[in-house]
């Protein structure tokens, strides 16, 4: 499943789908291309995520394709699934690490070259770093550029994930700067025709 910590790594936010089937935007998604699915869900007690991250898993099941999920570990541990994103304010990456399988994916939000080199040494596997481009999902970010994307490249050995209102606008300017990984929320989860966007944002990964 690490194998696919390159490409277009697109975020299921239900908020997000305008009243469409999350599982469908994912299963839209991997079809465009996506290498990678996180289930977040910022508004819900997770009892009530339950049914919803079970349908999203089963369509990247259909596809090989690895589901991480968002803040909970408890909630990706309940549903089977591949790993777990935290973030500066969740339990620490070598927290995290004691609790869930070791094979699993662990990824870390970030925003400078020190918070990466940090979670690189407890264990992450890839480093998200943003809000690079003014995120419209969420509203608690730290800005962060892409000389700070750049640079944290340069600083570790794991990949590297922008993060922060990147869409097709933009994609380049995260892949030119040697990014590993592009995630995306809004771009594709609210996108009219979400296998059309992300087989577009992928194709970056290829060129």
């Amino acid at each position: 499943m690490r194998d696919r910590l390159r490409g277009l790594y697109v975020i299921i936010d239900p908020a997000l789908c305008l009243g469409r089937d999350p599982a469908w935007i994912a299963t839209e998604a991997i079809a465009g291309g996506a290498s990678l699915i996180q289930w977040r869900d910022k508004a819900r007690e997770k009892g009530l995520q339950l049914p919803e991250v079970e349908s999203v898993l089963a369509a990247c099941r259909e596809d090989g394709v690895p589901l991480i999920v968002n803040d909970h570990a408890d909630l990706a541990l309940a549903v089977g699934a591949n790993g777990v994103h935290v973030g500066q304010k969740d339990l620490p990456v070598a927290a995290v690490r004691r609790i869930v399988p070791p094979d699993w994916i662990v990824g870390a939000s970030t925003n400078n070259v020190e918070e990466a080199q940090q979670a690189e040494r407890d264990g992450t596997n890839y480093i998200a770093v943003g809000n690079l481009f003014g995120s419209r999902s969420k509203t608690d970010t730290r800005p962060a550029t892409i000389d700070v994307l750049r640079a944290v490249k340069e600083a570790v050995y794991v990949p590297v994930c922008g993060i922060g209102g990147i869409d097709e606008t933009n994609v380049a300017d995260v892949t030119e700067a040697g990014a590993d990984l592009a995630a995306v929320i809004s771009a594709v989860c609210s996108a009219e025709d979400p296998r059309a966007v992300a087989q577009l944002m992928s194709a970056r990964f290829k060129s």
